[in-house]
């Protein structure tokens, strides 16, 4: 790595370090940029929470998290060694003054010994019902009033709606410059989302097929065979629209809907991400049962062990109403797409743990070959995968080798790891370091978050009254069979993720 591609001195201020997320994800993301050469010679990490740490303590909590769940396994003592001095921990309360005087000396002495000026990125890993306290008592510090050294990243949930959404926007902006605020949606690090663009748009093949003349569908699936694990508090009061839906399958709809952009400027390519946002059509109130389906998983079977409902799991209330599988159809409105619909499923303990989105192409005008020549007839399908497996596939019809003429799917297909032969960084590496560098193109701006909540809106309001049947689909299944006529009102139906189809049955 040479030293210019990297960022300039820096320190990260994590307000929540005791916390999961830190633990599992941020600090192994951290570490393995380390190790790739990837952060600056000059760099802290200053970990804050109310849990009682010192520095040393803080680092073994850190070297169990990075033990337990970093890509390349337990960290070597010599690596280590050389990155456990960058961390340190305080003992803090996030709605006192105190702690940000005393944070503000840290990072000024922090300052001295290197001998420079440090950019900060203070990383809220907190409860949502603090990101404007911790964002106030930073700006009444003077630590963010320095829009080109100062960031801030904001975890998810932005807000339960719209209007919590703007609120907070509002709040935030009167502290910091929009250019500072990085609002983080992990699905837009992993490879084959980011990928989508290159894909688009460094090649000359896909795009001038890329609309609403050869294009029938498109379905994105994001399906989870865990429950809610240990965060049924915070699941029972969010739900798959807003987990799920609201952001992750939105952001990856904009990315497969939008325009080329005119430059990889951030601000073009979020622009261009609004756009679409701005054109899906509204669904209108008294016709979300047309648009939009919820379920909530009961007892069932998963690998072959049985596992209980949704309502039986810890912190869940007895009588919870909260939807763990959404389904919605939307269309977007403009040139490209019109008439295109757009399926949208998500949920937690499905069949399998599968992400992939499917881009369904209209099927031949006329077939040629008489029925014998064809064994099984499918419309040619680009899938891009999420997980497992990351990568591309492209389905298309070919004679099979023998005498005579016989038609068959077969799949040209690319994957990361078999190409690369190399791991593929964790969504929060390449998120954190482009927080770094100040680099903003996979992160939301506040017109993209606001109008995304605006997209669901009507949805949030229509399911606001409790749903009378739930249960309605087991664990280990496909979610509730209203999912299914959603798409058969179409004459469509949800396609298996392929990669499942091998001796797997259909959804």
């Amino acid at each position: 790595m040479t030293p210019q591609l990297r960022p300039p001195p820096t320190v990260v201020v994590i307000f929540g370090a005791g916390g999961d997320l830190t633990r599992r994800k941020l600090l192994p993301a951290l570490y393995n940029l380390f190790l790739d050469g990837w952060l600056p010679e000059r760099f802290a990490v200053i970990g804050l929470d109310r849990r009682p740490m010192d520095d040393e303590q803080f680092r073994r909590h850190a070297r169990e998290g990075i033990d337990q769940f970093s890509r390349r396994g337990p960290a070597q003592e010599a690596d280590w060694q050389k990155f456990a001095p960058a961390l340190g921990y305080q003992v803090a309360d996030f709605t006192a003054s105190a702690s940000y005087a005393q944070l503000a000396g840290r990072l000024a002495a922090r300052e001295q010994d290197w001998g420079s000026p440090a950019n900060y990125l203070f990383y809220l890993a907190i409860t949502p019902t603090l990101f404007e306290t911790v964002a106030r008592q930073l700006g009444e510090a003077r630590l963010v009033a320095d829009p080109q050294r100062s960031r801030l990243v904001v975890e998810k949930p932005f807000g339960r709606d719209l209007a919590s959404a703007a609120a907070l926007d509002r709040s935030l902006t009167d502290i910091l410059a929009e250019r500072q605020i990085f609002r983080i949606d992990h699905y837009l690090g992993k490879q084959t989302v980011q990928n989508i663009l290159a894909f688009r748009f460094a090649n000359s093949i896909f795009e001038p097929i890329w609309d609403r003349r050869y294009i029938d569908q498109v379905q994105i699936t994001v399906a989870e065979e865990v429950g809610i694990e240990h965060r049924g508090g915070y699941y029972d009061r969010a739900g798959a629209l807003r987990d799920m839906i609201q952001n992750h399958l939105l952001r990856v709809l904009t990315l497969i809907a939008m325009e080329p952009p005119v430059s990889f400027d951030a601000d073009e390519v979020r622009s261009k991400k609004l756009d679409v946002l701005r054109a899906i059509r509204p669904i209108p109130r008294d016709q979300v049962d047309h648009f939009a389906v919820r379920g909530q998983y009961g007892p069932g079977t998963v690998e072959g062990r049985p596992v209980p409902g949704y309502r039986q799991e810890p912190d869940v209330a007895s009588d919870s109403t909260t939807e763990t599988f959404a389904a919605i159809k939307l269309y977007v409105d403009n040139w490209r797409w019109q008439g295109v619909p757009f399926y949208l499923r998500t949920g937690k303990r499905l069949a399998a743990r599968v992400a992939e989105a499917s881009i369904v192409f209209r099927p031949v005008p006329h077939r040629t070959f008489p029925p014998s020549a064809v064994r099984h007839w499918v419309p040619n399908r680009l899938v891009l995968r999420i997980q497992p497996d990351e990568g591309i596939l492209l389905r298309f019809m070919a004679d099979m080798p023998g005498p005579g003429f016989t038609l068959e799917p077969v799949d040209l297909s690319f994957s990361y790891e078999q190409t690369f032969h190399k791991a593929i960084p964790e969504a929060y590496e390449t998120l954190l370091l482009d927080a770094l560098k100040g680099d903003a193109t996979l992160f939301m701006r506040a017109d993209q978050v606001e109008t995304a909540w605006a997209v669901v809106a009507p949805i949030q309001e229509a399911w606001a009254a409790p749903a009378a049947d739930f249960p309605n689909y087991a664990a280990g299944t496909w979610g509730p069979a209203a999912a299914d006529a959603l798409l058969a009102r179409d004459g469509r139906h949800w396609l298996l993720p392929t990669a499942l189809e091998k001796g797997r049955p259909q959804p």
